[in-house]
């Protein structure tokens, strides 16, 4: 690990107008229909993205040529209100394998009268070979600010 100092997880938050079951289930069964396939590590062309629905399932992306790439594994599995799962991607854009040098994304899905809220940490960049340039492009970006107005939309739509 080149970089030892914490560094700032990134955050963000949506209030959604469906409940909580719901919102877990767009975010974790349909998160190909809402995540930007722009942003992929293995392929020039991905055809989907995956994530497993329980403890060690696997996060990746499967080109167009039926290959696949790994992002990482579910840590956490707790329907609808709470997902752990890790970012295993370092400072080159390539997957480690080694899951002490991942980072990790919190879900937690909240009530909110008859609608959710859903908020996302992004953290532990510090772990990471590169984790600062991760978390800089990560950032510049549009973070999880940006991956949650997609996900918005996809769950208002669905």
């Amino acid at each position: 690990m080149t970089d030892v100092a914490p560094i700032p997880p990134i955050t963000g938050t949506i209030s959604l107008t469906v409940p909580v079951e719901r919102a877990f289930a767009v975010f974790t069964g349909s998160i190909n229909t809402w995540w930007p396939h722009q942003f992929h590590i293995g392929h020039a062309d991905v055809e989907e993205v995956v994530l497993e629905p329980r403890v060690g399932g696997r996060w990746y992306e499967r080109g167009v040529d039926g290959s696949e790439c790994d992002w990482g594994r579910v840590l956490l599995w707790e329907p609808p209100h709470r997902l752990v799962f890790t970012w295993q991607i370092n400072g080159s854009w390539q997957f480690d394998p080694d899951p002490d040098r991942a980072s990790e994304i919190e879900a937690v899905f909240r009530a909110d009268g008859s609608g959710s809220i859903v908020d996302v940490e992004h953290r532990l960049f510090e772990r990471l070979d590169g984790g600062r340039a991760i978390n800089d492009a990560i950032n510049g970006g549009g973070g999880w600010a940006l991956l949650l107005d997609s996900f918005a939309t996809t769950v208002a739509h669905a």
